[in-house]
């Protein structure tokens, strides 16, 4: 069954609004938990513009299910990453100009780099997966660097608005993702995901996780994260059972 793991950066970017205490990152992060989250994401950026390092540490030691550090290759952030040990790491790009991470990592740009990242961070038991464009030559730059995963981003898909475009994208998702599980990777997904356009994800491919936050916190707004956490929790388990009665027949 594919895990949900909930992101929970936009609750500290209200936070952050008025430089306060309220909302926490922390309680949303136990809410999800508790309404049946498989993981908890956090994307420490270097500009710290929502999640703070004490947030890292104070969910890190809080949770009984695993947290997933979202993360650039930049200094400061690979520190807290190293001190922390959180169970898993997904390295992604970052622009201090962008609202949110607009693609994937350009892998032949940062080789070098990430090939000397990935063993300092696989050295402390993280598990370090890849945030990558749903592309050939992506995966097979996660597989030469090592990784044991790869988080492949839905964003061009989940701002499709043709039918014919989302279907292209949808396409190319799972020729990537085929080829990752080929290739011995384990294959997540994430990016832009909601409530109308993750079935036909989970029904299309069996990922291993998708990190969803942004549609989740809104909803919550209306709703509650607890309730806002079970929805996508049924919409996922829903179209699984589609997927697996298919494959049977």
């Amino acid at each position: 069954m594919t895990r949900l793991g909930v992101n929970v950066d936009h609750v500290a970017t209200l936070r952050q609004a008025r430089r306060g205490t309220v909302p926490s990152p922390l309680e949303a992060a136990l809410a999800a938990q508790r309404a049946g989250a498989d993981g908890i994401t956090v994307h420490l950026r270097e500009d710290r513009r929502h999640i703070q390092d004490r947030d890292v540490v104070e969910i890190a030691g809080a949770l009984s299910v695993p947290l997933n550090l979202e993360m650039a290759v930049h200094p400061s952030v690979l520190e807290v990453a190293l001190r922390v040990r959180p169970p898993k790491a997904c390295i992604v790009p970052e622009r201090r100009e962008e609202l949110t991470t607009e693609g994937g990592l350009d892998l032949n740009a940062s080789f070098g780099t990430l090939r000397n990242v990935l063993p300092r961070l696989q050295a402390k038991a993280i598990e370090v997966s890849l945030f990558i464009d749903p592309v050939a030559e992506a995966v097979a730059g996660a597989r030469r660097l090592g990784a044991e995963c790869v988080e492949l981003h839905t964003g061009r898909y989940a701002e499709a608005r043709r039918e014919e475009e989302r279907k292209r994208e949808l396409d190319a998702l799972i020729r990537a993702a085929e080829l990752a599980r080929e290739a011995g990777l384990r294959v997540n997904a994430g990016h832009g995901l909601n409530l109308e356009n993750t079935g036909a994800l989970v029904e299309a491919f069996p990922f291993e996780e998708l990190n969803i936050g942004h549609s989740i916190v809104a909803r919550a707004l209306a709703v509650g994260i607890g309730e806002a956490v079970r929805e996508m929790k049924a919409l996922i388990e829903a179209h699984a059972g589609h997927a697996l009665e298919r494959s049977r027949h």
